[in-house]
């Protein structure tokens, strides 16, 4: 199954207690492979995206997300941090047929999970200023 890259904004560094925006470019996988002789078709769409935060959290969501102006996904940092690994892991639902028959669904779900971006979280206090 696809890894999914995570995308976040805005990107390498954001504030504690700021919405940070994660999403991803979902990829609905459609191949056929020969297997023992066999043409299989797979169909893969995925069902779930668990955002893992790199801050000990994690969160499941349906939909993958989209950029900045939109907050689908979204994450308070509490604490800061240096080098967080956020990533996003995807769940498929696979369904398949063999030599041009029927569909079958697999039992399972699948999870592949994404490679890791790097984030720092930092404080900032406001100063005033006349």
């Amino acid at each position: 199954m696809p890894a999914l890259k995570v995308h976040i904004q805005p990107g390498g560094e954001t504030l504690v207690n700021v919405d940070t925006i994660f999403f991803t470019d979902p990829t609905h996988l459609r191949r056929t492979v020969t297997l023992l002789g066999h043409a299989v078709r797979l169909d893969a769409r995925p069902v779930t995206y668990t955002w893992v935060h790199g801050d000990g959290t994690k969160a499941s969501t349906s939909n993958p997300g989209r950029p900045y102006p939109s907050k689908d996904v979204t994450h308070q940092y509490a604490q800061p941090g240096t080098d967080l690994r956020a990533r996003v892991d995807t769940t498929y639902r696979v369904r398949y047929s063999v030599d041009g028959g029927g569909w079958a669904e697999l039992d399972e779900t699948l999870t592949a999970a994404g490679p890791t971006a790097i984030l720092d979280v930092d404080e900032a206090a406001p100063v005033l200023t006349h």
